[in-house]
C-alpha cells in the first residue's frame, strides 16, 4: 500500500469498512458522504438502515469468522458500530495490515462485562463492587452462604445492550426467568444521577473530551429516555467525571470514541458503570448542539486527522424515540408534524420499517440557549410523538 493511499482519504480509492449497519452506522455515513470517503458496510439484515448510504453493502453474520475476514480483506481501515463482532477475524485482518479501530485487544476486553470490571479494579478506576459467576444458577448458593446480599444488579457478561441483559434483583423470585449464562452481580448503588463522558482519542495518542452529559432512564425498559448536555451538576463533580473518563481511555489506549457511563453517588463520588468503544446514544445531541459532532470526531480519530472542537454551541437535550408498548408491525410516527413546529426541534428517523415495544426507532434533538427550556420542550416532544404500528398488535 503506497504512502499516498494511506493518507488520501478524500475522493480516492481508500475504503473505510464498518461492521454493523444500524443507526450508528447510518449517522457515521452522513459524515463519510460529506467528505466523500468510500465506505463498505456489513450487517446481518438486508434492511439495515446503513444500506442506502454506503458505497458497498454486504449482508453477513458479524459473529462469523469467514464472513468478517472476507469483508475486511479489501478495506484500508476497519471500524465498528456494535461490539458484538468476531474478534478472531479482526485479529487475523490486523496481521495482514488492515488498521482496526478500536483494536481487537480492546474489544476482547470490553465485550465481556466481567473482564471489563476486572480491568477497572486492576487500574484503580472506581466502580461498584461486584461478583463474577460462571452461571446464573450459582447466585442462589452465594446468597445462601452470604457471599452476596440483596438487592443487586444482575448483568449478563456478554451480548447485553439497550437494557437487555440487565435486571435489578430485589428478591429471589427475580432470579427465576434470568438466562443461565456467565454473569456478574453488582452492588445496587443509590446514585443521584447517571452521567456519561465521551472521550475522543486519536490513533496518534491525542485526546479531547465532550462535556459531561446527564442521562434520564425509562424505569421499565432500562433505556435512556433523555440525554442533557451540559449535565446539571457541580463543576467539582464534572471535573471528577472527566478525569475518570480520560483515565479509562488512556488505560485502554483506546482509538476512536469511548463513551464512559458513570454513577454520581449520594456523596458526589463518581463510579464507572460501563463503556462503549464507538459512537454512542449519549452523544447524539452533538449533531445539532456541538461544533464537531461525535460521528465526525470518530472519523478524525481513526484516520489520524486533527481532532475537532468538542464545545457545545447551545444546550442540547436528546429524546429517544422507541416503539410504543402494545404496538408491533409497520411503523408510523404519530404527530411528527407537531414536533416539527416546535422551536429548536430536529427529529432523526433511523429507517427501521418495523416497530416493536421499546425498539430504538429514532431520536429527537432539542437545542436552546437555556437548558431548563430545552428540557421543558423535550418533555413536550416526548408527550406528543408516538412510535406506533399502523395496525395495533
Amino acid at each position: 500500500m503506497s504512502d499516498r493511499k494511506k493518507t488520501a482519504y478524500f475522493s480516492s480509492d481508500f475504503t473505510l469498512g464498518i461492521l454493523g449497519g444500524g443507526q450508528l452506522g447510518k449517522m457515521l455515513l452522513y459524515e463519510t458522504r460529506k467528505w466523500d470517503i468510500a465506505t463498505k458496510v456489513m450487517d446481518p439484515s438486508k434492511d439495515a438502515p446503513s444500506r442506502l448510504a454506503c458505497n458497498k453493502f454486504v449482508q453477513g453474520d458479524l459473529m462469523d469468522f469467514d464472513s468478517v475476514y472476507e469483508f475486511g480483506k479489501d478495506v484500508d481501515v476497519l471500524t465498528i458500530e456494535i461490539e458484538n463482532v468476531n474478534i478472531d477475524a479482526l485479529e487475523a485482518l490486523q496481521k495482514t495490515g488492515v488498521k482496526v479501530y478500536p483494536t481487537p485487544r480492546e474489544l476482547r476486553l470490553i465485550q465481556n462485562k466481567a473482564t471489563q470490571k476486572l480491568f477497572y479494579v486492576d487500574h484503580g478506576i472506581p466502580t461498584a463492587p461486584f461478583s463474577r459467576f460462571a452461571y446464573t444458577s450459582e447466585i442462589r448458593d452465594s446468597l445462601d452462604h452470604g457471599g452476596i446480599q440483596l438487592p443487586f444488579v444482575w448483568k449478563s457478561a456478554q451480548f447485553g445492550y439497550d437494557g437487555q441483559g440487565v435486571k435489578i434483583v430485589r428478591d429471589r423470585s427475580d432470579l427465576k426467568d434470568l438466562p443461565n449464562v456467565e454473569c456478574l452481580t453488582e452492588t445496587l448503588i443509590p446514585f443521584k444521577t447517571e452521567l456519561a463522558v465521551i472521550v475522543a482519542r486519536s490513533r496518534n495518542g491525542t485526546s479531547v473530551n465532550y462535556p459531561v452529559v446527564e442521562m434520564e432512564f425509562h424505569p421499565e425498559a432500562n433505556q435512556v429516555e433523555y440525554v442533557l448536555c451540559p449535565a446539571r451538576i457541580s463543576e467539582k463533580v464534572a471535573k471528577k467525571a472527566i478525569a475518570t473518563a480520560l483515565k479509562v481511555s488512556d488505560s485502554l489506549e483506546h482509538v476512536g470514541l469511548l463513551a464512559v457511563e458513570m454513577f454520581q453517588t449520594q456523596e458526589d463520588e463518581v463510579l464507572v458503570n460501563e463503556v462503549a468503544p464507538r459512537p454512542h446514544n449519549s452523544g447524539h445531541y452533538s449533531i445539532e448542539a456541538s461544533f464537531t459532532n461525535q460521528f465526525e470526531q470518530h472519523l478524525r480519530c481513526i484516520l489520524g486527522l486533527p481532532l475537532g472542537n468538542t464545545d457545545s454551541k447551545v444546550a442540547g437535550v436528546m429524546v429517544n424515540l422507541v416503539g410504543a408498548e402494545g404496538h408491533q408491525g409497520e411503523v408510523e410516527y404519530e404527530n411528527i408534524e407537531e414536533i416539527l413546529g416546535m422551536r429548536g426541534v430536529t427529529p432523526h428517523i433511523y429507517g427501521k420499517s418495523v416497530t416493536r415495544p421499546f425498539r430504538k426507532m429514532g431520536h429527537v434533538t432539542i437545542v436552546n440557549e437555556d437548558m431548563e427550556q430545552a428540557r421543558k420542550i423535550a418533555g413536550e416532544v416526548k408527550r406528543t410523538i408516538n412510535v406506533i404500528s399502523k395496525t395495533k398488535s
